[in-house]
């Protein structure tokens, strides 16, 4: 069986970009394997019928000698690979000096945001495809990375231009033709989603401001150990943070078409493993014969905008998401209640942040750049109505 599969990953051939992929296996790596995300982007792929790991790497310095797998990720113990396959042993030092199309045809970077912005544009310029975790290449606009990052890209930064922001619900094609693609961040994703059918129907009062108030869970915050992320300050507690400074807000921003001044985002840390809850507050301003919208027009449109995805649920009137309902699933719920006589409108939005906030949409964005059905691999999640 061993020489069977090896067979089989010989022939493995490199096609262009947005071309349908005509193996059944796609060489991935994970640089940034030790945390939270890079844990679930090895469950993931290891059950990923079109794909099989072929590297882990850590995520920065800490590491400098391999370790054992299920040292780091207990919970990978049990955790089998496709028929044939096996789960690399051990996470060795982040080196992706050598990395090339012989090992791996994507690569994964879940790594911290300096990181992948000198990793990924190497990796592009050796044939790599490249599914970055980080936020180094979410912004098209280099004079912004030094206030929402803290750290700055040269004007004519490499991969900076090149780079699709990887929402697939938006960016669809243009993701299946990528060979750099800047996976969102969790709390971007709930409130892109939650507001994209309606900025992009003319719907939205703007000048009525716009806020996302969003709940997360701990491990939001990512692995490295911090004062404000033990347990008995998360626990029994409710935190906002970042309030006019979290680093989601410029993409939210870009990806909406919105200025700063008609969005206010505050994020908050609930004691919870993982999950995410927004609530986004906005008025209507589309004009009807009425005057009136109703409430069945809203749910129209949400339906009808996400009609093409498959890991968007709009759920019924009469109901509201929560972070239960998506909890270890892939999904994206949305939700809302209208007060006709206002047009004030709350849009629900519920995910669990380290698969659709991240390794999920991450597998996402790697099917469709392989010609794959974009929830494949993914429905060995647990399915929650």
């Amino acid at each position: 069986m061993k020489e069977a599969n090896t067979a089989v990953e010989s022939e493995v051939p490199h096609q262009s970009p947005g071309e349908p992929y005509p193996s059944p296996l796609i060489r991935a790596a994970v640089a940034g394997a030790s945390g939270y995300a890079g844990r679930e982007l090895i469950a993931l792929l290891a059950r990923h019928p079109n794909a099989r790991l072929t590297r882990l790497m850590s995520s920065g310095q800490r590491h400098t000698e391999a370790i054992p797998l299920e040292k780091l990720h207990p919970s990978l113990r049990s955790v089998p690979g496709r028929p044939g396959t096996e789960l690399s042993s051990a996470i060795e030092p982040l080196q992706t000096e050598e990395l090339t199309l012989d090992e791996a045809d994507v690569v994964f970077l879940a790594t911290p945001h300096e990181a992948s912005a000198e990793l990924a544009p190497a990796l592009v310029a050796r044939g790599l495809r490249v599914v970055d975790l980080s936020g180094a290449f979410r912004l098209k606009r280099a004079a912004e990375y030094p206030r929402w990052y803290g750290f700055g890209h040269p004007p004519d930064a490499p991969g900076l231009g090149e780079a699709v922001y990887g929402l697939p619900e938006l960016n669809g094609p243009a993701i299946a033709k990528a060979r750099l693609v800047a996976n969102p961040g969790c709390y971007a994703t709930a409130a892109i989603l939650a507001l994209a059918p309606l900025t992009g129907s003319g719907w939205l009062d703007k000048s009525a401001g716009i806020i996302c108030d969003a709940k997360s869970g701990a491990t939001g915050a990512g692995r490295a150990p911090t004062e404000k992320l033990q347990f008995a300050e998360v626990n029994e507690n409710c935190r906002a943070y970042g309030l006019f400074t979290h680093r989601h807000i410029p993409e939210i921003l870009q990806q909406l078409g919105l200025a700063e001044e008609e969005l206010t985002f505050t994020p908050h840390l609930v004691p919870v493993n993982r999950g995410i809850l927004a609530t986004v507050y906005a008025r209507l301003a589309r004009p009807t014969s009425g005057g009136v919208v109703k409430l069945d027009e809203v749910f129209k449109l949400f339906r009808d905008f996400y009609r093409a995805s498959p890991l968007v649920r709009v759920v019924e009137p009469d109901a509201l998401p929560e972070i239960q309902w998506v909890a270890n699933t892939p999904y994206a719920d949305l939700g809302f209640a209208l007060d006709e006589r206002t047009g004030r409108l709350i849009v629900v939005s519920a995910l669990d942040n380290l698969v659709k906030g991240a390794a999920g949409q991450a597998i996402q964005n790697m099917n469709l750049m392989f010609g794959l059905r974009e929830e494949t691999g993914l429905a060995c999640l647990r399915r929650q109505a």
